[in-house]
């Protein structure tokens, strides 16, 4: 793997959440003034945005009658993620960690940090980054579940996550046995992006699809969103916080290596949604709203493992390549492995997180069978580890929603008010009763 010994050569960190990041891929751009934790706080705290434009999308891709819903939950979610994060998960995720003895060297398997966050002193802003991260993997699982997921379930699901889950894998990427293999990633593509993806589909298969989206013969049908300007709003909401990941992410790097990083996901998030545009438009004969705002999601969530590590040519390559095969990811999840996933949220963060991951042995340079090896564990150790823990939990506090109340509308039924009180929302279902 790719490595320096060099004190005064900046470095790129592995991942957002350390405040001394290991030695790790050199950026293209070793000169210029060094990025302090002081200066990048203006850029971290842009994280939010990313969270209200996701938060804001996924609420437009739903159905009206369950918009005060979606948005409440993904509130409730990012609440319990950073308490259960401080109080648990950030000590799983820090100190030196537990490790075992195997072929003549130590392997960290998990962190051994101090309860509450005790331990912040050396390193407030790595829990900062920390509480953002496991906040937006949690808005990823909401968006999986969405118009048929209770709140309570979310808030325990989110607890899982919060508190097992995530700082299980964040610690092997950040200090334990995958970085010590040379795995890297940038800016959470693996931890936040593919991991959220993952669970939420977890919980799509334990939730089954919504009333109606499939008919008798297996053929889904079509429950367009109800807002495009909420969509396209959260897309360029979105962008403005992504920065805060790609550019703002690493510890030990320079200004130019800050900008080339915000560059580069510009162009990817253009890049995808271009591809987006126009596999629909060629596809179905129109461009799709959606599925271009979820191209250029894609496009951001795949450059957050390389932004800082590729040239701008090849972000838009890696862009273009995430906005098509999104396309094709949807379809595939919908249709072939009858997963209804209302926002498309498996395929934006999962999959797109997949091929920025990869993406950085092609065109950066990670070796290929570290970067490999962390995916594969997302996806055999990670996703069913995740299935069980929820699946538990279903036997707890049930997750889904009773067949009635998802036919009123999650807004009615577990509010008590919608939030559009003026408008008929819900005229199709009362007809197909």
């Amino acid at each position: 793997m790719p490595t320096t010994n060099d004190a005064e050569t900046p470095l790129v960190g592995q991942t957002p959440w350390s405040a001394a990041d290991p030695p790790g891929q050199p950026a293209l751009f070793n000169g210029g003034a060094k990025v302090t934790p002081e200066s990048r706080l203006p850029l971290i705290l842009l994280i939010p945005l990313a969270l209200a434009g996701l938060t804001i999308l996924n609420a437009g891709l739903t159905r009206s009658r369950s918009t005060a819903h979606i948005l409440l939950a993904s509130l409730c979610a990012f609440c319990v993620a950073v308490l259960v994060c401080t109080a648990i998960g950030f000590s799983l995720a820090s100190g030196s960690g537990h490790a075992i003895h195997l072929a003549g060297r130590d392997w960290n398997l998990i962190g051994n940090g101090r309860l509450f966050a005790l331990s912040i002193d050396s390193q407030p802003l790595t829990l900062l980054l920390q509480l953002f991260s496991v906040g937006f993997a949690s808005l990823i699982s909401v968006a999986g579940g969405a118009e048929r997921w209770r709140i309570a379930a979310v808030c325990a699901s989110t607890a899982l996550l919060a508190a097992i889950i995530y700082p299980l894998f964040l610690f092997w990427a950040q200090f334990g046995w995958l970085n010590q293999l040379g795995f890297i990633d940038g800016g959470g593509a693996a931890s936040i992006q593919i991991l959220g993806g993952a669970n939420a589909l977890c919980i799509a298969w334990i939730l089954g699809p919504r009333h109606g989206k499939f008919t008798p013969e297996g053929i889904p049908t079509a429950m367009p969103g109800h807002s495009a300007a909420f969509v396209l709003f959260g897309c360029l909401l979105a962008l403005v916080g992504w920065f805060g990941w790609t550019a703002g992410s690493s510890a030990n790097g320079t200004a130019a290596v800050s900008v080339l990083a915000a560059i580069n996901t510009v162009l990817a998030a253009a890049a995808a949604a271009i591809a987006a545009f126009v596999g629909t438009r060629v596809r179905f004969g129109k461009p799709d709203a959606s599925l271009t705002a979820n191209g250029w999601v894609a496009g951001l969530v795949t450059m957050s493992a390389a932004a800082p590590y590729v040239k701008p040519a090849a972000a838009i390559l890696i862009g273009f390549v995430a906005g098509g095969a999104i396309v094709f990811a949807i379809e595939i999840i919908e249709l072939r492995m009858k997963v209804d996933d209302p926002t498309g949220a498996i395929s934006v963060h999962a999959v797109a997180g997949i091929w920025g991951i990869m993406a950085l042995s092609i065109f950066g340079n990670a070796a290929f069978l570290p970067q490999l090896l962390g995916v594969a564990t997302l996806i055999g150790i990670v996703l069913p580890v995740s299935y069980g823990l929820n699946l538990l939990m279903n036997r707890f506090v049930p997750y889904r929603v009773s067949p009635s109340g998802e036919r009123q509308g999650l807004d009615l039924f577990e509010l008590g008010a919608g939030a559009y009180p003026e408008f008929v929302i819900q005229r199709e279902d009362l007809m197909r009763r």
